[in-house]
């Protein structure tokens, strides 16, 4: 913060404004520049490893050592062969989708719902947020959650996957901290126009928190995709409803052991690299849609202050 603050800005006229950065500026600039840069690379630096691996040939790559940045040996997809050498993970992927859009749409009608209820202003407001908080510092646990899906009917079902996963305390205050972002003045306007709930909600207050809305639905979409512990839990004996990430975990907890095999194939070592490639670049191409969205940030009014 101290090194934010240092950047001072002095101003001079002479014949407009024009800014110029201070040397506190200059040397705040070359350090926040150097951070990013160094968080960049700590970011990227793994899956370039993985993607370089995937390509590399697996016995030259099992005897490597250290970090590779192009691919060892002779270029070949081997691991890329016996990656899609069942239909496993193109069903994951399928099953994944359904996963993501269900639970995403769903999580957010729910969260406008509750984002709305929230934040107006009622007799029991406070007992609603207090009841929505006390979920984000306690819950029932791993057994009871698991009786009370047996008992719905959802356990070996995907509505295990889509419905206890669509929403958390979490995304409701954010949505109710949008709302409540929203000029009074703007609302009270609709109010007079004869606007209720529902055209209140959707139509007024929406549209003007569509940048924190839209933080919520990245957050359910990277959260949906990585997700793979609940499907672990209930819908172990359904295979067919694995999604993606469970996929790939299987797949690399049983390619552990191939050097145990009395004829060695080290392209079974480039799996996991295969694994992590295929798993991971849809979300990375998916992610600059909803950034864009995100710097936006705009927030339209319906009157002007």
């Amino acid at each position: 913060r101290s090194i934010i603050m240092a950047k001072v800005k002095t101003k001079y006229r002479n014949g407009g404004m024009v800014e110029k950065n201070s040397v506190l500026g200059w040397i705040a600039d070359i350090i926040i520049y150097a951070l990013l840069i160094v968080m960049m690379f700590i970011c990227v630096i793994p899956l370039w490893y993985s993607l370089v691996a995937s390509f590399s040939d697996g016995f030259t790559l099992y005897n490597s050592e250290g970090m590779i940045w192009f691919p060892v040996g002779e270029w070949t997809l081997a691991g890329y062969e016996h990656v899609f050498a069942s239909n496993n993970v193109l069903r994951g992927y399928l099953n994944t989708i359904i996963y993501v859009v269900g639970a995403t749409l769903l999580g957010f009608v729910l969260n406008v719902l509750a984002g709305y209820v929230l934040s107006r202003s009622t007799r029991y407001r406070g007992i609603m947020i207090l009841f929505v908080m006390f979920t984000m510092m306690f819950n029932g646990g791993l057994i009871p959650t698991y009786i009370v899906m047996r008992a719905l009917g959802f356990v070996n079902s995907p509505l295990a996957i889509i419905i206890p996963t669509c929403t958390n305390a979490y995304f409701m205050i954010l949505m109710m901290n949008a709302y409540l972002g929203v000029p009074q003045s703007t609302v009270e306007a609709a109010e007079l126009d004869g606007a209720g709930h529902f055209r209140l909600m959707f139509q007024i207050c929406l549209p003007q928190c569509m940048s924190i809305a839209t933080v919520v639905l990245l957050y359910s979409v990277v959260f949906q995709w990585n997700s793979w512990f609940q499907a672990y839990v209930y819908l172990s004996t359904a295979r067919e409803w694995w999604p993606l990430q469970l996929v790939v975990n299987n797949m690399i907890s049983e390619n552990t052991n191939f050097m145990q095999s009395g004829n060695i194939d080290y392209s079974r070592f480039l799996i996991q690299y295969g694994l992590v490639v295929v798993a991971t670049i849809p979300i990375l191409c998916v992610f600059p849609f909803f950034q864009k969205y995100i710097e936006k940030g705009a927030v339209l009014g319906g009157v002007k202050e």
